[in-house]
């Protein structure tokens, strides 16, 4: 099976090893894995802040780097989401209607390709302690994943998954909001944080690194004893 990597911006830019862990898991369950290296934004933060004709530039070069029938898979529900369900609008009645729709057809998130695409649960991975899981909103809302991650962690030897409160609730990031509204967004952070602790766990697991890295600057800032991690590189610990 061939498989072709979309790298949000902020992955290939701060977390590149989440990349390469989600390779990883990819090339053990037996993936052809590529990477065009041409790739760039999806044009997400653009649209976000009101710029369409920019976001549709940025897009149309997405669409073309990624016109192809291979599965296409990114560590980011958000990202996914996003080219998922505002692609049709920014390129309706354009001649790049149908290769969105293929684009659209054959993108997947990281733990949706693994649990619908694969029908695979068990990775193998061990990781010793407790967790807890946060429901990133582009991964539940925008692609309506729930259970499989929570799947997939359950079967990581030695991790004990337990539920916080308010798990589907915002972390607060939710891209230029953060910076247009920080009291609001570090306060929903903090409740993140403290749920997550709370909670018993040792780790704050997520399908997408903007809410981690959102969180993870509360955690350090104040000291808090809790690591976050994301899905892919849980999944390739231990082997």
């Amino acid at each position: 099976m061939n498989v072709q990597l979309f790298i949000p911006c902020f992955v290939d830019q701060l977390f590149p090893e989440t990349a390469f862990n989600m390779v990883k898991v990819l090339e053990k369950l037996g993936c052809n894995v590529m990477y065009n290296a041409e790739q760039t934004c999806c044009g997400q933060p653009a649209y976000n802040a009101g710029y369409q004709d920019e976001c549709r530039t940025v897009a149309t070069k997405f669409v073309k780097d990624f016109k192809t029938f291979d599965y296409i898979v990114a560590p980011s529900g958000s990202c996914t989401g996003f080219v998922r369900n505002y692609y049709g609008k920014l390129f309706d009645n354009s001649a790049a209607h149908n290769d969105v729709k293929l684009l659209k057809k054959n993108l997947f998130e990281f733990t949706e390709f693994l649990t619908d695409v694969l029908h695979v649960t068990d990775l193998g991975a061990t990781l010793n302690g407790v967790a807890t899981y946060h429901d990133a909103c582009g991964a539940l809302r925008e692609c309506h994943i729930k259970e499989g991650p929570r799947k997939l962690l359950e079967k990581v030897k030695g991790l004990e998954l337990k539920e916080m409160n308010d798990c589907e609730v915002c972390c607060g990031f939710g891209g230029t909001f953060a910076v247009k509204f920080e009291p609001i967004s570090m306060g929903m952070g903090e409740q993140k944080v403290h749920n997550a602790v709370n909670s018993g766990a040792d780790y704050l697991i997520s399908t997408d690194l903007s809410c981690l890295m959102h969180l993870d600057g509360y955690i350090r800032k104040h000291g808090t004893n809790i690591k976050v991690m994301h899905i892919a590189d849980v999944l390739a610990s231990g082997w």
